[in-house]
């Protein structure tokens, strides 16, 4: 930080770490949330050193024995501006500072990496588009943010990563983010901080930070051979979603090419901008957001799809440029067969 000392903020990171006070600073935000703390500790260290002092001081200098009888003191305005005055504005510093961090935490920029993260009892599971699958692991390359998708399908729970100082709660039935740009390779504990049963306390993993060579390499040796995307195609024809989403005259309900991220008009006469949370409550609850023109006649979903399986239809429908897949899957009964390990010829793309 360049507003501190050089010498001293080393000397504070080695001596705090050195001492398990604090975790090492392994992204962007770490030090930024770590010189907010510092400056927090530093004011709270310095108005107790200040209440003690004074404290000492007129016990002394105003005791019983110094004065017997009670004197009457008429108080002072400037004396009370200033304890007022300085205070607030070092709490005004302090939220600024706060708010400042925080608005940057919750704002992923545009170009960040997506991964899925499903929490569970006890587990958790990264879901990453290329198709690759972790439980209690999260590999990252430096230098690329990286937003992380989080729900659970069962309790709440808590996603935190202290070397990263990212902590964010992931809720059933809703989607919650937080991103992170790690700095350094190596392996860093991934925690489940909210209590979420017996086995709270084994529910945790790693988070294992790679070059962006390393992490190609890693991508390439542990893809399942077929993306999230592809697997949501499969989905998409088994439950003959094609049979009404489609771009005939006649179709039962709106057409999914490039409907991701565009502003859907509702039988209510309002607007919903088609997001994951979104078409999540679609496809769970679709009488919530019924669409203009169309019929409510879409069925629920709720208990025969899994959160992976929603996961993969979202990624399906934010690829879906175009109507050609979906008549595809109208006329292709099979397009990834579960027990292949990877997609027919005719569903190399999704577009």
């Amino acid at each position: 930080m360049s507003h501190i000392s050089p010498v001293i903020w080393q000397f504070l990171v080695k001596w705090m770490t050195n001492f398990a006070i604090i975790p090492p600073e392994a992204s962007k935000i770490a030090s930024e949330m770590d010189a907010l703390l510092f400056f927090m500790t530093l004011v709270s260290l310095f108005g107790l050193t200040v209440v003690i002092i004074l404290l000492v001081t007129f016990s002394s200098l105003y005791s019983r024995e110094r004065h017997p009888v009670a004197e009457q003191i008429e108080g002072s305005t400037l004396l009370e501006a200033t304890w007022t005055i300085i205070p607030l504005g070092l709490f005004l510093v302090m939220f600024v500072w706060g708010a400042t961090i925080y608005f940057r935490v919750f704002t992923p920029p545009p170009n960040a990496m997506k991964i899925y993260v499903v929490g569970k009892q006890w587990m958790w599971k990264a879901e990453h588009p290329g198709g690759q699958h972790e439980i209690n692991a999260l590999h990252v390359p430096t230098g690329q943010p990286v937003e992380l998708i989080l729900i659970s399908q069962d309790v709440f729970h808590s996603f935190s990563v202290p070397a990263f100082r990212v902590k964010r709660e992931a809720i059933p039935g809703r989607y919650n983010t937080v991103w992170f740009e790690a700095t350094a390779p190596g392996t860093y504990h991934l925690f489940c901080t909210q209590y979420c049963g017996t086995a709270h306390s084994v529910m945790g993993g790693d988070v294992v930070v790679q070059t962006p060579e390393d992490y190609q390499k890693w991508l390439a040796q542990s893809t399942s051979g077929t993306s999230l995307a592809q697997n949501g195609e499969r989905i998409f024809s088994s439950l003959s979603c094609a049979a009404c989403h489609n771009d005939r005259p006649d179709a039962r309900g709106p057409n999914l090419a490039n409907v991701y991220g565009a502003k859907l008009p509702l039988a209510n006469g309002r607007t919903a901008v088609v997001d994951d949370e979104f078409l999540r409550n679609a496809i769970l609850n679709p009488s919530q957001h019924l669409t203009e023109g169309y019929a409510p006649i879409m069925p629920t979903y709720q208990g025969q799809i899994s959160e992976e399986g929603i996961i993969s239809l979202i990624e399906y429908i934010k690829n879906l440029d175009s109507n050609y897949r979906i008549q595809q899957t109208m006329t292709t009964p099979d397009l990834l067969p579960e027990s292949h390990g990877k997609a027919a010829p005719a569903a190399q793309g999704v577009k």
